[in-house]
């Protein structure tokens, strides 16, 4: 595993509005890399699907709520954390159940965690109820990749 090489993190309150502002944010970061135009979509749906849990599911879409987005581009990859201190979730295994969804009223798929699981090459859940979530991604590069075959 080598060094890091760079990172940055950004806070913003609970709303849905700034989904797109994460996804930009976390987009521009990233752009600096010689990465794939398939490998930034991804990257950015991923951060949609844990910002807009983090929002809906943790906060109840409560604007006082903050959300906090980590980014560190490594050597070979790029490592992804969005954490909340909202409700956290009571059953992690039911909640990454693809179709799973506490909110059917509001016409949410269930979906954001398999889209995690296969975009991404790890997805590790921490959370604490009443405390919050933290959500760890890592998303090994193609050239890293291409480098090991």
């Amino acid at each position: 595993m080598m060094g890091q090489r760079n990172f940055m993190s950004v806070s913003f309150a609970a709303l849905s509005q700034n989904e797109a502002f994460a996804r930009v944010a976390v987009a521009a970061f990233i752009s600096q890399l010689d990465i794939t135009m398939d490998e930034l979509e991804e990257i950015k749906t991923v951060i949609s699907e844990a910002v807009t849990n983090a929002i809906i599911h943790g906060y109840d879409e409560n604007p006082e709520g903050v959300v906090q987005i980590s980014v560190r581009i490594q050597e070979d990859s790029i490592d992804l954390i969005v954490e909340d201190n909202g409700r956290g979730i009571e059953d992690v295994e039911q909640a990454m159940q693809p179709l799973y969804t506490t909110k059917p009223e509001l016409e949410r798929s269930g979906m954001g965690f398999t889209i995690m699981e296969n975009f991404m090459d790890s997805l590790e859940v921490a959370t604490v109820v009443g405390k919050g979530t933290t959500v760890r991604l890592t998303k090994r590069l193609a050239f890293a990749k291409a480098l090991q075959n």
